[in-house]
């Protein structure tokens, strides 16, 4: 990919990527055109890469298979950079929902409105949160709302926020079933053998869709989740997904790959 900005008034760079058409369509202005840039992970809080695509109409999220002494060749020119990107889409929700959580617990559970909530002086790029496309729709899944006059204030509810998460867990039980994927304790056996035979149970789903959601919010709501769900709390170690098996007997850029194919499933996380 050639001519996406890397943060704020970066000049344009090229990678090798693999991406959906959304992701790197032109821009229609020149303003406008795709940005790569660092966001707040919504798990961890730490640094991660997203991009926004043309306009950030839409977040994606962004994962680097990186080796030593790797580059690419690019028509006539070598690509010192042998970074391979894998660009999937990302629901702006589990970001805002960072935001949120922070401005409830600073602010006492004060209404706000959104543009004073998304700002983070550490990651300018922040508020483009706000600009992909449904973002004001869907913001009522996870807040409540009140409007005076003309505008709209704000402010997390974890009862909306979790009914929202349960539903996610749900839609990825039901893309798991769908693509026939095994989660329990014989996944392993099931990523290398196609064996309809093998069944799990539905706890055994449950669980590893609320794993995969867990990514994507804080360790806290995770475990309100978790409740939520009326999962049990395991005393032995769950076994472990698929693809973190394979990453101790296959090569990275396998692990990524299936890792790529498995979101293209839109399981881990699904746009509402």
């Amino acid at each position: 990919m050639r001519g996406a900005r890397s943060g704020q008034g970066a000049a344009p760079a090229q990678w090798v990527l693999i991406a959906p058409e959304a992701a790197i369509d032109p821009p229609k202005t020149l303003d406008s055109e795709p940005l790569f840039t660092k966001l707040r992970n919504p798990s961890t809080g730490e640094a991660t890469l997203y991009l926004f695509n043309s306009g950030a109409q839409q977040l994606f999220e962004v994962k680097a298979f990186h080796e030593e002494r790797r580059s690419w060749f690019i028509g006539q020119t070598v690509q010192q950079d042998g970074r391979l990107l894998f660009v999937t889409p990302m629901d702006p929700l589990f970001l805002i929902l960072y935001y949120l959580i922070k401005a409830d617990k600073e602010q006492q559970g004060k209404f706000q409105p959104l543009d004073q909530v998304v700002l983070d002086s550490e990651y300018p790029s922040c508020p483009l949160l706000l600009k992909c496309a449904d973002v004001k729709q869907y913001i009522q899944h996870v807040t409540e709302e009140k409007e005076i006059g003309s505008q709209k204030f704000h402010k997390y509810s974890q009862e909306k926020t979790l009914k929202w998460l349960k539903k996610k867990v749900n839609q990825t039980v039901k893309a798991l079933k769908s693509n026939n994927i095994s989660v329990g304790e014989r996944a392993l056996a099931s990523t290398f053998i196609n064996s309809k035979q093998i069944t799990d149970a539905q706890e055994d789903y449950v669980r590893y869709a609320h794993g995969l959601i867990s990514e994507y919010i804080p360790e806290d709501l995770s475990k309100e989740l978790l409740k939520y769900l009326g999962l049990p709390e395991l005393r032995s170690p769950a076994p472990e997904p698929p693809v973190k098996i394979l990453q101790l007997i296959a090569s990275p850029v396998l692990v990524l790959w299936l890792r790529f194919k498995a979101k293209a499933l839109n399981f881990p996380v699904c746009t509402s």
